[in-house]
């Protein structure tokens, strides 16, 4: 799921722009199923010293070692499943056990009085970790409207992605039939507490 965005050309500063590059490369592994081209970006990713770019040294040499099929058959396994797959992605089921709960509800209310409309041709909830992800870099980088302050944009990732996030990839990292989006779990975990640590500067 991707929300619908103004696509307006604000300027941000270059770790802001790096903050949404990673949320958008989340976003991206997150919201579908692999294809050829993600799969090279994944392979591409350099990865250095730290924890968060071991983990992405590791998704990277995880990429070029993974056929494609079997990329797509991880994530249909991870995500989908025969009747539900092995990890359910959605704000609501992390937050009450159930879909389509409360925080769902929530999240549409922050979503109109920022400007972020529902894109008519997906049908996930919005509470879907691909689309928070996407939803994250566009208040960063101002797609919606004016980049969200450091302030505004805190209140949101506490409130929508920091409140179950954490969790959601925590449990990724561990899952049975994880071997591609097994660092990705690693990093996206890293990466909330690199978000928490520098929003809480």
């Amino acid at each position: 799921m991707q929300p619908t965005s103004l696509k307006l050309d604000h300027q941000i500063d270059e770790t802001d722009r790096l903050r949404s590059q990673i949320y958008r490369l989340f976003a991206r592994c997150l919201a579908s199923a692999p294809d050829a081209r993600l799969l090279e970006i994944l392979g591409g990713l350099n990865g250095d010293d730290s924890e968060l770019g071991t983990a992405l040294g590791e998704m990277a040499m995880a990429a070029c070692q993974t056929e494609l099929h079997d990329a797509q058959d991880e994530y249909h396994d991870l995500f989908i499943g025969v009747g539900r797959g092995e990890l359910l992605p959605y704000g609501s089921y992390y937050l009450t056990g159930f879909l389509n709960e409360k925080p769902l509800a929530r999240l549409r209310n922050d979503m109109a009085d920022l400007g972020i409309e529902r894109n008519p041709d997906v049908h996930e909830p919005e509470d879907h970790a691909g689309a928070l992800m996407e939803m994250m870099a566009g208040l960063i980088e101002g797609e919606f409207n004016a980049p969200l302050s450091h302030q505004e944009q805190h209140r949101f990732f506490e409130k929508h992605l920091n409140s179950w996030l954490p969790h959601f990839f925590g449990d990724l990292e561990k899952a049975r039939k994880a071997v591609l989006y097994r660092p990705l779990g690693r990093a996206g975990r890293l990466f909330m507490d690199i978000e928490n640590a520098a929003f809480a500067m």
